[in-house]
Formats: C-alpha cells, sequence, structure tokens
C-alpha cells in the first residue's frame, strides 16, 4: 500500500518555485487591490452622502409623518404669502405707503419658505446629514441667516411706522414719505448681508481646525455648524 502511495505522488506534477511565486504575486494582488476599492467606497459615501448611505435605523413612519407636517407647514407659508402679495397687487385701494413695508415682509418670509425651510427639511428627513456638500450648506446657512435677519428688520420698520402713526398722525404723512420708507426697506435688505455672507464664507464664525475637520466630514457640516 505505501509502495503504491508513494507511486502516485511521485506521478503528480510538481509545482516549481516560480509559479508559485507568480501564484502568490497574484494572491498578493487581488488582496491589495479589493482592500484599496473596499476602502474608496468608504471613503466615497462619507465624502458623498446620498439617500442610500442614510442611517438604517430611520423609523419609515416617522419620517413620513414628518414629512407631510414639514411639507404642510413650508407650502401654507408659501401661499400665504403669495396671497398677500397677489391682494396688494390686484386691490388699488391696498397700494399705500403702508402696505410697503406688508409686501416686503410677506417676500422675505417668502423667501425663508422656499430658500432655508425646505433644506432644514431635507435634514430633518435623512436624519441628520447634510446630502448637499460644504458649498451648498454655506450658501443654505447664508441665506437662513439672511432673509430671517431681513424679515425680522422688517418687522422693525414696522413698529416705527405704526409708532409715528399713532404719536403723530398728523405729521404721519410728512415723516413716512415714499423716499423714507424706500430708505428703510433697502437698509433692511441690505444690512442682513453683512451678518450672513460676509462672515459665513470668510469663516468667521468658527475656528481654523473646526473648518478643517468639517472639510474632511461633510456629512457632519451642518450638525457641528449649529453647535
Amino acid at each position: 500500500m505505501m509502495n503504491v502511495m508513494a507511486a502516485m505522488s511521485t506521478g503528480l506534477p510538481q509545482m516549481d518555485s516560480t509559479s508559485s511565486s507568480v501564484f502568490n504575486n497574484t494572491i498578493t494582488a487581488f488582496s491589495t487591490t479589493a482592500t484599496t476599492t473596499t476602502a474608496a467606497n468608504v471613503t466615497s459615501s462619507i465624502e458623498n452622502p446620498t439617500v442610500e448611505n442614510l442611517p438604517e435605523n430611520v423609523n419609515v413612519l416617522v419620517v413620513a409623518i414628518k414629512g407631510i407636517i414639514m411639507g404642510t407647514i413650508i407650502t401654507t407659508a408659501v401661499l400665504g404669502n403669495m396671497l398677500v402679495i397677489a391682494s396688494v397687487r390686484r386691490h388699488r385701494r391696498l397700494r399705500v405707503v403702508t402696505n410697503c413695508y406688508v409686501v416686503s415682509l410677506a417676500a422675505a418670509d417668502l423667501l425663508v419658505a422656499m430658500c432655508a425651510m425646505t433644506f432644514n427639511a431635507s435634514v430633518e428627513l435623512s436624519g441628520g446629514k447634510w446630502l448637499f456638500g460644504t458649498i451648498m450648506c454655506d450658501l443654505w446657512n447664508s441665506l437662513d441667516v439672511y432673509f430671517s435677519t431681513a424679515s425680522i428688520l422688517h418687522l422693525c420698520c414696522i413698529s416705527v411706522d405704526r409708532y409715528y402713526a399713532i404719536v403723530s398722525p398728523l405729521e404721519y404723512t410728512v415723516i413716512m414719505k415714499q423716499s423714507t420708507v424706500g430708505c428703510m426697506l433697502g437698509s433692511a435688505w441690505v444690512l442682513p448681508a453683512l451678518i450672513s455672507f460676509i462672515p459665513i464664507f470668510m469663516g468667521w464664525y468658527t475656528t481654523k481646525e473646526h473648518l478643517e475637520y468639517m472639510v474632511k466630514h461633510p456629512e457632519v457640516w451642518r450638525s457641528f455648524f449649529f453647535k
């Protein structure tokens, strides 16, 4: 029996050292390629968060309810402010100096709903991830601060207008001329840019280390901005 096994082992082809080396190199190269591909895929999913990379523990029912609520709020804000603007434009009796503030305020609130609330809804529905890159994040934050501040300044202008209308009703028409109203509304739209676009795009709102970390981890850009 031992002789037969010896004869069979002798008859089998033997792999020389060159073939063995080539085989080992092929296996090593394949393993390295697979590892590199996996690392690249992981890095890509981190740097480019998409809907496919969202957390698996997201409750679909909760997301659907939040989406319906946020969609209703945004739609109501857009339609309501558009109705205010259309009403003043259609009815000639409403075209008075005082309603200039109201129309401008409605425009600011309309832009808040369209440019700020929509992106915020996407972050809430995606489990707290930002899906649009760092540049769009800066742009969104700038628009959010800009239009929100403009809305607040419009309320201040309306307060000043109502103050003079109550305290000095006889001098109101002299004080609140079209030029005065135009300057006040112009300031309400220009001044917010000084505390929105410039500080955010210049990076004045945080430290250099913080900015570098957010560039390397774009999926947490929005969450770190508000911390």
